[in-house]
């Protein structure tokens, strides 16, 4: 079977969308990610039991795509280039596949900012309990020192309570002042993703073979079954 292809992405200006391939057209400039597979359904977990339009990507691929993402520049664009090493299946297979990609990295959006969310909630109620405990701690050690004036204890006391109402603040200041811009910039980076276009380049002649899609995956639009000779009919 078939992997991964880690090769470096070529200049966007170099893709020729020519008849060899099908899908939506690489724009220049773009960076380009590209793929090598044998079979398009390489590109998605074989363990996921949803439709392949909902199905999540193979955690390979996946690493590899968001990893070479991360490389480019933030203000550059986006394109996938699948290489697959087969002729061309059913006509829709492309859009089927660009818009299975797009539909997942724009679900990975929405669970990034989910979770974005729930840590500003968290902090948000780590910094109300860090300040109630800031103010408690030093109006204790307030207390103390007037309660134990003139003794030694009454200073260690004091600096202890401090210190415990500054460490009690430690996650707030965490969460405000490091956490949440990381996750930030992976939602902004999943929606590039999610908005990508994506190509396909076939190996060989490039003819269309109607049973292509048995050996891979069936990308048969909804509304529609195909037949036992490959070819597509409306669903009764």
């Amino acid at each position: 079977m078939a992997s991964i292809d880690n090769s470096p992405a070529a200049d966007a200006s170099a893709v020729v969308n020519d008849a060899g391939s099908a899908g939506d057209p690489i724009p220049v400039p773009c960076v380009l990610i590209e793929v090598h597979v044998g079979e398009l359904r390489q590109l998605f977990n074989a363990i996921d039991p949803s439709p392949f339009r909902e199905r999540d990507l193979d955690p390979q691929a996946d690493e590899f795509i968001v990893g070479w993402a991360r490389e480019a520049p933030r203000e550059a664009r986006l394109g996938l280039l699948v290489h697959l090493d087969r002729p061309p299946g059913l006509t829709q297979e492309a859009a089927e596949l660009g818009d299975a990609v797009r539909k997942y990295f724009a679900y990975r959006a929405q669970v990034t900012r989910r979770r974005l969310r729930l840590l500003l909630e968290r902090g948000r109620t780590s910094l109300l309990i860090g300040l109630i405990t800031l103010t408690a701690s030093l109006l204790l050690g307030d207390l103390a020192a007037a309660l134990l004036a003139g003794r030694r204890a009454a200073d260690l006391l004091r600096e202890s309570l401090l210190i415990g109402g500054w460490v009690a603040m430690w996650r707030p200041l965490e969460v405000f002042l490091y956490d949440w811009w990381p996750v930030r910039a992976e939602a902004v980076l999943y929606d590039r993703l999610g908005s990508m276009p994506v190509r396909i380049r076939y190996k060989g002649d490039a003819r269309p073979d109607a049973d292509a899609w048995r050996r891979d995956w069936p990308a048969v639009p909804p509304g529609q079954k195909t037949s036992p000779a490959g070819t597509s009919s409306e669903r009764g």
